[in-house]
This record gives structure tokens, C-alpha cells and sequence, in this order.
């Protein structure tokens, strides 16, 4: 009997992309094993912690890392590190930041909702966010001027599809909080696959999902200088221990790590773009749908399948009330567009998402 049957669970097809309420990805049967491997087993987990750093640097070129419960666990981690350090005193005393600098600038088009806001997740940590430019925009001056502030612990900024239109130079951030002696952190959530790139901005921390697009079981990875790097794990005796990294999880990140370092992904990358063009050519027979295929605009080695839709709104809640319900990202439903990210579904999956949509739209 299924997983999906035990307990009554609906079966789905995940073309949103890596989502977290639809379970984000799936992970390798190598992956799995490693993971049921660890389950029973006793380990020391600073030995195990230590094992991941070393793992960490070694595939992103970072000093040291860091596993994590997730990456919105990492964001408020980070920030706590860069008030307390290793000192135990302040450690002890988040959220209370009361005598340490706690002042954390963010630009405004940075703020994200990932199911809840990143700025409750830098709050979380006791500190208060004070956020430069506009939603829509931030320039170098913008932040700049916002630097110049009293007590400011660190920048964080935010690589993400999610962010706003206009990109702020990361490059050109990072070294106006450093011109002052302030850390910087990236936020890049499901950006590991250029967590290098991220990291030669010369961020002092990057954090990344390990479950995205690496496939590992829930957890979130810090990369950068080593004093940050331990000053996050030091955060196990304080705030950090309600979000500490399971004995699987990191044996799970591990494998995973390991299956990346062996990864053909130049061959990946033209096997998946193969796929979205097949798919943008299916759909685009279907009366009146236009489909094209685009590249993430943040980079980030992943195409995906837009289609232009005739009441895109009323496509998405078809697909979604169907069985089994098929989801896709609709963040420009309202300019009528549909985008579709084929990376983990297989060909009989594809072939019901196409077959789904000529039922809806014919």
C-alpha cells in the first residue's frame, strides 16, 4: 500500500516547481537509502555537523558551512549570528538583543513571502529591519543611505524569481556594507546550483535550500567565512535549538552533496531544457494557448513552459480541482500566463498535464 493510500492523501502533480506546501521535491532512491541508513543509528552530531562543513566547502569553495532545519530557519540563525558571535552570554539572551547591534537593513523590493515574510524570520532573531528604497526599486544611494545608520548587525539581500523586477547589483551591495564593517547575507533559497556565483559577490554568508533543486531531506545549508559559520551553530544553545538539523536530514544533505559532485549537469541542463521544449511545442497545437519556453530570471540553470491562456485563473483552478490535481505557478495569472516547471516530473506525468489542458481548453 502507498504512502498516498495509508493515509489518505491526495496523489499530485507538482509542476509548480520547488513548492514548499506541495512537499518542495523529490529526493534520489541514493538519497533515501542514506536517509533510512541514518534512522537507526546513534551518531555524535558535532562530529556529524563537522563532517557537513567540510562537505559544504568543498563543493561551494566557501570556508565553511552549516546544515540547518531549513533556509527560513538559516535566515534567522544568520542574523542571530551576526549580533551574538560565539559569545554564550548573548547567545543565551535572544530574542532580547538589548545592548547589541540589531539593526538589520534589507532592501524593500527584497522583502518576500515565502508562506510567511522574511521579515519575521530576521525578527524572529530580536532584531529590527529597516528597509531601504521602495517595492519596487533600491539603488546603491538607498542603501547607502541606510548603512550610515546606528547599530547595524548586517545586510541581508535576496536572490530570488520572487523578488522585484529591478535587480540591485549584489556585488556593489555587498561591498557598500563591508566599506562599513557590516556582513552581508544572501538569501538564495532554491539557488544552490549558482550558490558559487552568490558567493563570489563576496558575501560573508549565502543560504540555500538543500532540499530545492539538491533533493535532500528538508533542510537548509550556510555556506561562507568561517567565524559566521560557527557563530551560526553556536545558535543550537540558544534560539537555534528549536530549529536544529536532524541526524538524517544531514546525512541526507551529505548523499545528496556527494550525487552533486558526480552530477553530469551539463547533460542535465540539455536533457531538461529538451523536455521544456517538447512540452512548449505540445501545448502550443492547443486552440488559442501560446507557449514559449523561458530561462529563470535569476539565472538560475532552470527553463520553464509559459503559456498564454484564454482565462488563465479559471485553467489553474480546473487543473487543480482535477484528478489527480495538477498545480502551476500563477504568479502572472492576471496578465494571463501559466508558467509550468517540468524538472521533477516524469513523461507520464507530462503527457496528463498536456492531456488535462486540452480537455479544459477544447
Amino acid at each position: 500500500m502507498s504512502l498516498h493510500d495509508r493515509y489518505r492523501l491526495s496523489v499530485v502533480i507538482n509542476a509548480r516547481g520547488t513548492y514548499s506546501p506541495l512537499g518542495v521535491s523529490r529526493s534520489s532512491h541514493g538519497v533515501a537509502a542514506a536517509v533510512a541508513q541514518a534512522l537507526p543509528e546513534f551518531f555524535v552530531m558535532d562530529e556529524l555537523g563537522d563532517r557537513a562543513s567540510e562537505a559544504i566547502a568543498q563543493v561551494t569553495g566557501a570556508q565553511a558551512g552549516a546544515v540547518v532545519h531549513c533556509t527560513a530557519a538559516g535566515l534567522t540563525l544568520a542574523v542571530a549570528a551576526t549580533m551574538t558571535g560565539n559569545d554564550p552570554r548573548r547567545i543565551a539572551a535572544l530574542p532580547n538583543a538589548t545592548d547589541m547591534h540589531n539593526r538589520v537593513v534589507m532592501p524593500a523590493c527584497h522583502v518576500i513571502d515565502y508562506g510567511h515574510s522574511n521579515l519575521q524570520g530576521i525578527r524572529l532573531a530580536g532584531a529590527f529591519v529597516d528597509l531601504a528604497g521602495d517595492e519596487n526599486r533600491c539603488t546603491i544611494d538607498d542603501l547607502n543611505e541606510e548603512l550610515d545608520g546606528p547599530d547595524i548587525a548586517c545586510l541581508v539581500l535576496v536572490s530570488s524569481r520572487l523578488a522585484a523586477d529591478s535587480p540591485l547589483d549584489l556585488v556593489a551591495a555587498v561591498r557598500a556594507a563591508h566599506r562599513r564593517g557590516v556582513p552581508a547575507i544572501i538569501d538564495g533559497a532554491a539557488q544552490f546550483p549558482r550558490i558559487a556565483d552568490l558567493l563570489s559577490t563576496g558575501a560573508d554568508l549565502v543560504l540555500v535550500s538543500g532540499q530545492k533543486y539538491l533533493g535532500s531531506p528538508t533542510a537548509g545549508m550556510v555556506a561562507g567565512a568561517w567565524p559566521l559559520v560557527q557563530a551560526v551553530r553556536a545558535q543550537e544553545k540558544g534560539i537555534g535549538r528549536v530549529m536544529k538539523p536532524t541526524k538524517e536530514a544531514i546525512v541526507g544533505v551529505l548523499s545528496a552533496l556527494e550525487e552533486w559532485q558526480a552530477f553530469d549537469r551539463m547533460k542535465w541542463e540539455a536533457d531538461e531544457l529538451a523536455k521544456v521544449d517538447s512540452f512548449a511545442a505540445a501545448a502550443a497545437r492547443i486552440p488559442g494557448v501560446t507557449a514559449d519556453v523561458v530561462r529563470d530570471p535569476t539565472g538560475l540553470q532552470v527553463s520553464r513552459v509559459r503559456l498564454q491562456v484564454p482565462d488563465a485563473k479559471r485553467v489553474a483552478t480546473e487543473l487543480e480541482a482535477g484528478t489527480p490535481p495538477i498545480y502551476v505557478m500563477t504568479d502572472r495569472m492576471a496578465e494571463g500566463e501559466l508558467l509550468l516547471e517540468l524538472v521533477p516530473l516524469d513523461a507520464d506525468e507530462i503527457a496528463m498535464v498536456l492531456a488535462r489542458l486540452w480537455s479544459i481548453l477544447t
